[in-house]
């Protein structure tokens, strides 16, 4: 169990490697401590989903616990539309769509699928303007599905000590820029 990676470290390991030994530096600190206002929103709309308040149509899984034995991910889903077979991961407000939100459905899709559910659709919902994004599935990314393999390998084996960040708007817009001595500008 000591190998499995956290779905949601796709989407983390794409923004900043460096942003996941922080998370695990400070994962028994409270999270109002370091959590900038961005985060601390995304927190709060997940909260409906966690307490599955939001929604009542029967036919529809929220907040499952998935497991993929084949690429070593656990996390869970949003939702699942039972009816249309519909995976959606929704996010507190999205203005674009980046390749680690699509990696965090694909990871949840190859758990679903592994666990004997068919995914016919993969959808990203923007929660304050209420979009909906549609994601292609694997089978017709090949884009993705490299990608998806690509950072997967290098979560598992990339060697922390030599990353340095080069995007000045990922250090700007990191949760850990003040204590981070791999930002740009920290230098």
């Amino acid at each position: 169990m000591d190998d499995l990676i956290a779905i949601t470290l796709l989407n983390d390991f794409i923004f900043c490697p460096i942003s996941i030994y922080f998370h695990k530096l400070y994962a028994d600190v409270e999270q109002f401590v370091y959590t900038g206002e961005k985060q601390l929103n995304g927190l709060q709309a997940h909260k409906s989903i966690d307490k599955t308040s939001f929604y009542d149509k029967r036919n529809v899984l929220k907040g499952v616990d998935v497991y993929s034995q084949e690429y070593g991910l656990i996390g869970k889903i949003d939702i699942l539309d039972l009816d249309s077979m519909t995976l959606i991961e929704r996010k507190k407000n999205i203005k674009k769509v980046y390749d680690g939100y699509v990696l965090q459905l694909y990871g949840q899709y190859f758990a679903l699928t592994e666990m004997g559910y068919t995914i016919e659709r993969l959808v990203l919902h923007s929660m304050d303007d209420n979009k909906n994004y549609d994601v292609p599935l694997p089978q017709n990314s090949n884009y993705y599905s490299k990608l998806f393999i690509n950072v997967l390998n290098s979560l598992k084996t990339m060697d922390i000590s030599e990353y340095q960040q080069t995007n000045i708007e990922k250090c700007l817009n990191c949760i850990y820029f003040e204590i981070c001595d791999r930002g740009i500008t920290n230098d």
